[in-house]
């Protein structure tokens, strides 16, 4: 074992205290928006997921105050994104003179995608970002998004709030399966000086505590999700940044065939849970 390898990992160790008293499991808790909406937080494992037993969403590892948040809609607020978003979903934009609803009419007609991205499409893996930015640039003739813009995460956020409450449905064969083989690869590669993967946290250590904040399994069934630490709505990209950087290596930027394809593979661990965006994390 190299030294910078043996420093990483005790980094690791002492911030998240591995032992009985630094274990904090996912708590029992259910989640129903607005008393309504039984959301599925803990399902058996997909079984390409074969390192783990069951699967939890993230909110069950959040502190109670920012579960009641994401429990109701008038306290969530990520849905103050999803307003100006279904505002901007009827705005006429570009030279075509068209809005959203000028070819989708209403955007209850999604209901039922989220659940299946991302996809492979004639050869690429596809997200939300894409589809939007097409519509727009394509059809609309208008300028496309940046992709952690508002306006982009808010439109990501009303399309799949469409399908909040069914369950993930990630294909993983067929044209999916080089694309997620190699998201599958990077989620157990070691980066940066600290030499961590993904799974060294939401794997090995999901229910142990890091500084101050509690480890999930990094199930992304709720993004874009509104991060209290950032006062935003944040797509997984900026999550995947922000993970990869935090091992102290130059990282991958939103929207690259890296990161698309490491949300597939992602999203994948995730079959079986609710959509939940848009969620509130800490």
């Amino acid at each position: 074992m190299n030294l910078q390898y043996a420093l990483g990992i005790a980094g690791l160790t002492l911030a998240v205290g591995i032992g009985t008293a630094a274990f904090a499991g996912p708590d029992e808790d259910k989640l129903v928006i607005n008393d309504v909406i039984e959301m599925i937080t803990e399902a058996p494992a997909p079984e390409h997921v074969k390192q783990l037993g069951t699967i939890y969403s993230g909110w069950r590892f959040r502190t109670d105050d920012t579960q009641a948040l994401e429990a109701d809609d008038f306290s969530n607020p990520a849905m103050l994104a999803v307003d100006a978003a279904a505002e901007a979903f009827s705005k006429v934009e570009g030279e075509a003179g068209k809005s959203c609803a000028s070819c989708h009419e209403d955007v209850s007609k999604f209901k039922g995608l989220a659940p299946s991205m991302p996809k492979v499409v004639d050869g690429k893996v596809v997200v939300f970002e894409d589809m939007i930015n097409s519509c727009r640039t394509n059809n609309m003739k208008a300028e496309a998004w940046k992709w952690n813009s508002d306006e982009m995460q808010g439109m990501v956020a009303l399309i799949k709030n469409q399908s909040r409450g069914m369950p993930v449905n990630v294909t993983i064969d067929g044209d999916a399966k080089p694309f997620w083989e190699k998201g599958k690869e990077m989620y157990y590669t070691r980066y940066g000086q600290l030499e961590l993967s993904c799974a060294n946290c939401h794997e090995d250590n999901y229910g142990n505590m890091i500084r101050a904040d509690h480890l999930s399994q990094g199930q992304i069934n709720g993004f874009p999700t509104y991060r209290l630490k950032q006062a935003k709505l944040i797509s997984v990209h900026n999550r995947f940044k922000g993970c990869i950087r935090d091992t102290r290596a130059e990282t991958f930027k939103e929207g690259s065939d890296e990161f698309k394809a490491l949300e597939l593979y992602v999203a994948s661990r995730g079959n079986g849970l609710s959509v939940e965006t848009p969620a509130v994390r800490q």
